[in-house]
């Protein structure tokens, strides 16, 4: 695994998007207005480029009180708060919360815009920080037991394409996985290729919730073999005949056994 993933301090370059949206200083009030109307996405607003160069950023507030006709320039805000891609996350969570920023424009050390950063990304660094710590473990018991080299990738996978190798998942812990989902807050899967097959080692509720909602691809590690090797957790898959994410049984009967703790501990304060 790259030094850059066993920092325990994430930075925003691992959790910024890349592909940003941007708008001209030339463009119109009525222009930008339209974009963010009808974004698919939740758009409080847009950086302002020329070229690669921030100039700017405007939100749907600097647009309320301007005429349509108006060119973005006029109305934008020029006096920026940005951050850098080797910046902490954590320090970018904090310059988001004092300043009241939802997404801040990250530029390199040339100035030029090479992604955004928001609150939710922000979160999301949070609570995926055991990752990389899973990741390493698992790549260096590879090794250790079979002798194999790995190497990590961070990439999109279809879930169609994967192999399951836990059989079961419990259906109240699948309502959190969802909620997750649906705010960009879910950590990445932890999945081996191994010489093409694509078993998740971690990550079973996501996907299953993934499944439910209709999403096709996630974020993951993958942990990549240099050759193949009989694993066990893929004899369990063939054993268990889980070929498909819809081949995960989901207990509806039972509690996962955290939330079971949690219950029984509440139970417990109250008296009861």
């Amino acid at each position: 695994m790259e030094q850059d993933s066993l920092d325990e301090k994430p930075r925003v370059r691992e959790y910024m998007t890349r592909d940003v949206d941007t708008v001209s200083p030339d463009d119109t009030v009525s222009t930008v207005a339209t974009r963010i109307a009808e974004s698919d996405e939740t758009h409080s607003g847009f950086p302002v480029t020329n070229g690669r160069q921030v100039e700017g950023f405007i939100t749907a507030r600097d647009l309320l009180l301007a005429d349509d006709v108006d060119p973005i320039f006029t109305v934008m805000t020029d006096d920026l708060v940005v951050a850098h891609p080797e910046m902490k996350i954590h320090d970018a969570g904090r310059v988001i919360l004092r300043s009241g920023i939802q997404r801040l424009p990250v530029v390199d050390d040339a100035d030029h815009l090479v992604g955004i950063i928001s609150h939710a990304d922000v979160v999301r660094s949070q609570i995926e920080r055991a990752t990389p710590s899973k990741v390493r473990k698992l790549m260096a018991t590879l090794t250790n037991i079979h002798g194999v080299e790995t190497d990590d990738e961070r990439r999109t996978v279809r879930l169609s394409a994967l192999t399951p190798t836990q059989g079961k998942v419990y259906t109240d812990e699948l309502q959190g996985r969802s909620y997750e989902l649906q705010n960009g807050l879910a950590e990445p899967l932890v999945v081996i290729d191994n010489h093409g097959q694509l078993l998740l080692a971690d990550g079973h509720h996501r996907v299953k919730a993934a499944h439910r909602l209709g999403i096709d691809e996630m974020d993951a590690y993958v942990i990549v073999l240099d050759r193949h090797v009989e694993l066990g957790m893929a004899e369990t898959a063939r054993k268990a005949q889980l070929e498909t994410v819809a081949d995960i049984t989901e207990v509806d009967y039972g509690h996962h056994p955290l939330v079971e703790q949690t219950h029984r501990l509440k139970r417990d304060d109250d008296g009861v």
